[in-house]
């Protein structure tokens, strides 16, 4: 438990009427916020683009505000604070957690490390179970035993809260040139969005703690957090199987294969057409191909002894716009398979260049397809097929 001028004690008695509104309201949040998650940190060409045009208070800004869209990490700060009732205390935990951030966030992202963000985030949803689990007394109640020292588990939870947060930084555009202030800029966005939330945060549950029902209150919303925070998981989890084994989930989806040998294909197959790419220094791009559906389209791709992050994804002729369907993403410097579509419309790939330098990529292709790059192709395609490239797909999410 944190420390607390009074522990609470959760009562037996029957809800009352507003009580149960309270209740209805606060699902309807956490539905909301569920809901609303693959939106939180996705990231607009436009958005990039005022990166690069703004400079570091555009990282502060971009800091501040994915802070506010951060569930999770909101998540876990109004469990930090539910049941602390002086400033002491709240200066004191939440200070411990934003130093922990801070060191990751700064040191991860100087030195590049990267880790899986569908992890990283599965572990920080499972950080707001914890705080939550931690507020209800569950420790003892359910388990019989003490909890762990609070003070330490804050930090460390801050600490992979950090990663979190890093792993979001690197997919800016940052400049070698003055990246500490970059990243510097992009913290102190962090701690403004977090100050801001927290003053809210505050002044909720300081007007509910003067109401009788304030005990109701606390259980309904940490057991709420508790199966937010397990939702959360398991959304990360199904969408970290989905990049590191792609090929588990082809059944009743887009038939897409991919082979590791990438070289060995390359040199077996006689491609349509080699196309040279360039994906500028700390730039993007897209490249697109319309293919029909049923059509085995083949293809390998190789830049030159660089990784790249990549999405090998494609958007249904006619369909809603922005909409796309993602097969496979990843970073590496080649990556080779096949592909059976199973809609009309353009197929292609994302690539994300965090070099300070061009990269080239080659791409072969083989198969049933229309180039967008050139007035006429190889392979006829039906008339539904003729539409013009658009730039539907945002960069990480």
């Amino acid at each position: 438990m944190l420390k607390t001028q009074t522990k609470p004690v959760f009562p037996v008695n029957k809800m009352s009427l507003g009580s149960h509104f309270l209740f209805l309201l606060l699902a309807m949040l956490v539905l909301m916020l569920v809901s609303q998650l693959s939106f939180g940190h996705g990231m607009s060409e436009a958005e990039k683009q005022s990166i690069i045009e703004g400079g570091n208070l555009r990282y502060m800004w971009l800091g501040a505000t994915h802070m506010l869209s951060g569930y999770d990490h909101l998540a876990f700060v109004f469990g930090i604070i539910f049941f602390l009732t002086t400033f002491r205390d709240i200066a004191k935990y939440v200070t411990a957690f934003t130093l922990g951030h801070s060191v990751t966030l700064i040191f991860a992202t100087f030195n590049a490390i990267k880790m899986n963000y569908f992890l990283i985030d599965a572990v920080i949803a499972l950080s707001v179970c914890y705080i939550a689990f931690s507020n209800i007394d569950g420790f003892r109640k359910y388990l019989n035993i003490n909890p762990p020292n609070m003070m330490l588990m804050i930090i460390g939870l801050g600490l992979i809260h950090g990663f979190g947060l890093s792993t979001r930084l690197q997919a800016l555009p940052l400049n070698e040139e003055s990246l500490l202030l970059n990243i510097i800029s992009f913290n102190v966005g962090i701690e403004l969005g977090q100050i801001s939330a927290l003053v809210l945060m505050l002044l909720v549950i300081a007007a509910f703690r003067k109401m009788h029902a304030f005990n109701t209150f606390s259980l309904i919303a940490n057991y709420l957090l508790i199966v937010m925070g397990g939702l959360l998981f398991l959304m990360q989890m199904h969408g970290y199987e989905h990049t590191s084994n792609p090929d588990e989930f082809v059944a009743g989806e887009q038939s897409v294969k991919t082979n590791t040998k990438g070289s060995i294909d390359a040199q077996q197959t006689n491609w349509t057409d080699s196309i040279k790419i360039i994906i500028p220094a700390r730039g993007d791009k897209e490249y697109k191909l319309l293919l029909t559906k049923n059509e085995k389209f083949e293809y390998f791709w190789k830049a030159n002894g660089e990784e790249l992050f990549f999405d090998f994804h494609g958007e249904p002729t006619g369909g809603k716009p922005g909409y796309f369907e993602s097969f496979k993403k990843d970073t590496d410097s080649q990556a080779s398979g096949y592909l059976i579509p199973t809609f009309d419309g353009t197929h292609g790939w994302y690539w994300k260049n965090t070099k300070s330098f061009p990269v080239t990529i080659t791409l072969n292709v083989n198969g049933k397809y229309k180039r967008l790059d050139v007035k006429e192709t190889m392979t006829p395609q039906p008339d539904n097929l003729m539409q013009k490239e658009t730039m539907t797909h945002d960069t990480i999410d």
